[in-house]
């Protein structure tokens, strides 16, 4: 990913409630030094996935960062429990996963759990942050049906491939529609052209 000039803007956590769920406590208190790092205060430290889902009933979170590959490898049922336990607002939190295994099948698996993003290990505090305010910013719509709860696994709309029907109301055809007018005269795109050259 590339790294933005936003990075630059400030951004304030102290008051952001975080929940870490990882089974093992030496990544967890690494975790919480990046996080506090950033300035956040509020955590509420998990181990194990029953305490976890206890503290979603009583608190609102702001974003929630889960293990994946601990010893029982449940941190994407958790996040799978979580989508579906209708506990608003935490079934809609911004969620994280990290793990240690980035092979295909493992971010497949996150995808479709309902996490955001998923973050490889060792973490490095530039790439959380990074990851935290691309969760801010993006703004995707957040998903309900049979097969899948969470937000939107498409990164980009490109519209729908060549022959088949779009299954969204907001899909958008690949196919370019031919304008009965040229949308720019060709005098202004040579100008724009000349204007580039001049420029470089």
């Amino acid at each position: 990913m590339v790294r933005s000039p936003d990075l630059k803007a400030k951004f304030n956590f102290e008051h952001a409630s975080v929940m870490l769920l990882d089974e093992n406590p030496l990544s967890l208190n690494i975790l919480l030094q990046v996080l506090a790092g950033f300035g956040a205060k509020h955590f509420t430290r998990c181990t194990d996935i029953a305490k976890a889902e206890d503290e979603i009933a009583k608190t609102h979170f702001d974003l929630i960062i889960v293990d994946a590959t601990g010893p029982s490898t449940t941190g994407t049922k958790f996040v799978s429990w979580l989508r579906r336990s209708g506990i608003e607002p935490n079934c809609y939190a911004p969620v994280l996963l990290t793990s240690g295994h980035t092979a295909q099948n493992s971010v497949l698996e996150a995808r479709d759990c309902g996490a955001h993003f998923i973050i490889a290990k060792p973490l490095t505090p530039l790439i959380v942050l990074e990851r935290i305010i691309w969760i801010a910013k993006e703004g995707r719509k957040f998903l309900e049906s049979d097969a899948y709860v969470g937000p939107d696994r498409r990164f980009k709309n490109v519209g729908v491939p060549t022959g088949m029907e779009g299954r969204r109301r907001d899909d958008l055809s690949i196919e370019a529609e031919e304008s009965e007018t040229p949308i720019m005269e060709q005098d202004v795109i040579e100008t724009s052209v000349q204007a580039q050259k001049v420029a470089q």
